[in-house]
Parts: C-alpha cells; structure tokens; sequence
C-alpha cells in the first residue's frame, strides 16, 4: 500500500509542478505583445520584448521536459491500474 501513496504522491508532485511552471511562463508572457515597432523611439520597447521572448526561448526545453516528467507519471499511473485490473479477474 506504500508504493500506491507514493507513486500518487510524485504524480501529485509532478502536477503541482506543471501547474507552477505553467502559471509562471504566463505572468512572464502576459507582458508579451505581438506588434510591429516601426520608431526608434521605442528602442525601449523593443528590448523589453526581446527579453520576454528570449527568457521564454530559455524556459521551452525546462517545460518540455516537465511535461515529460509527468506524461509519464500519468502513464505509469494508468499502467498500475490497468495491470492490477488484470490480475483481479484472472
């Protein structure tokens, strides 16, 4: 019964940190916009997006491999189940 709680208790961590990660990239980002500057007087401007994009740039291979962690968190998860499934009706 120890390894059911546990194996639930990383995929609950993995989740717990997808979800942080996730709302993490969207308040870097929110400050994002998608616009054509066409005056050097916003040379401002202009480097406060760069910076956005490329600490986002920075954080995809992170997320990836958050992701990853816990899609096979999740299939493991499933796994157990459907094997422990298998033995019950046998």
């Amino acid at each position: 019964m120890l390894s059911v709680s546990l194996m639930w208790g990383v995929w609950g961590a993995s989740f717990l940190v997808f979800i942080a990660f996730r709302v993490y990239l969207y308040r870097m980002s929110r400050n994002e916009e998608d616009q054509l500057v066409l005056q050097e007087s916003s040379a401002r401007l202009v480097a406060e997006q760069r910076a956005i994009a490329t600490r986002l740039e920075n954080a995809k291979p992170v997320g990836t491999a958050i992701l990853a962690v816990f899609g096979c968190m999740t299939i493991f998860v499933f796994g157990y189940y459907i094997v422990d499934m298998i033995h019950q009706f046998r």
